[in-house]
C-alpha cells in the first residue's frame, strides 16, 4: 500500500497553497484539505460522457475530504474560473479507497491507499480504476482477506451513494467547499487584524 500526504508533496505540488482542516457540520463530519493551483499547464483526461476534462493545472482546486468513519478519500477536482459570487464547477471526482489516516510532525494528514480507485463525472462517467492492483496486492498477502472485502465494500458504497446522483453529489460538495472557503477568508481576516 502506498502512503500519500494530503499536500501531495511528493508529486510536485508542495509549492501550492495548502490548506487543512476538520469540518463538523450537518453535510459532513470529517477532514477536509484545500490545494489552490495557481500555475501549470492544464493536464486533461478523456472521459467517454465528459470528453477531455481538466484535472491539474492553473486555476484549478482540489477539494478532499476524508469523511468520519469511512474508508474513502475523496478529491473533488474544481475547473479554473468561475461566475462572481458563484462556485466553480467540478471537472471530475477521484475517489481514493483507503486503509487508515495518519498525521505527520508537521501535521499534515496522510492516507494510506488501498490501490482501487472510483472515478467520476458530473456527465455519469463512473470508472473504477486499479482493481487488478487490488486483487495482486491480496493475492500477494500484502493485504488481509478483510482488508480486500473491506475495499471492494467501500467502492461499491461510493458508486452507490455519491454517482448515483451526481447532481445532488456537487450541491454537496459545493456546500462544504463554500464553508471551507468562508472559514479560510475568516482565518485570513484574524491574521490581519491580529
Amino acid at each position: 500500500m502506498k502512503r500519500k500526504r494530503l499536500d501531495r508533496d511528493g508529486w510536485g505540488f508542495q509549492h501550492f497553497p495548502y490548506y487543512q482542516l476538520r469540518v463538523e457540520t450537518p453535510d459532513f463530519c470529517g477532514l477536509a484539505s484545500l490545494i489552490r493551483l495557481t500555475s501549470g499547464r492544464v493536464c486533461t483526461w478523456d472521459m467517454p460522457r465528459a470528453g477531455r476534462v481538466p484535472v491539474a493545472g492553473a486555476g484549478m482546486q482540489w477539494l478532499q475530504l476524508i469523511p468520519d468513519g469511512r474508508r474513502h478519500m475523496l478529491t473533488v477536482k474544481y475547473r479554473p474560473g468561475r461566475l462572481p459570487g458563484r462556485l466553480p464547477r467540478v471537472s471530475v471526482w477521484y475517489a481514493d479507497v483507503i486503509d487508515r489516516v495518519e498525521t505527520d510532525p508537521d501535521g499534515v494528514a496522510a492516507f494510506v491507499d488501498q490501490y482501487l480507485d472510483v472515478i467520476f463525472s458530473p456527465q455519469g462517467d463512473v470508472h473504477i480504476d486499479d482493481r487488478d492492483e487490488l486483487d495482486a496486492a491480496y493475492a500477494s498477502g500484502e493485504l488481509t482477506e478483510e482488508q480486500y472485502r473491506a475495499a471492494i465494500a467501500e467502492g461499491e458504497r461510493i458508486v452507490e451513494e455519491l454517482c448515483a446522483d451526481v447532481r445532488e453529489t456537487e450541491r454537496w460538495c459545493g456546500r462544504i467547499l463554500r464553508h471551507v472557503l468562508t472559514r479560510l477568508a475568516d482565518a485570513d481576516t484574524l491574521r490581519k487584524n491580529a
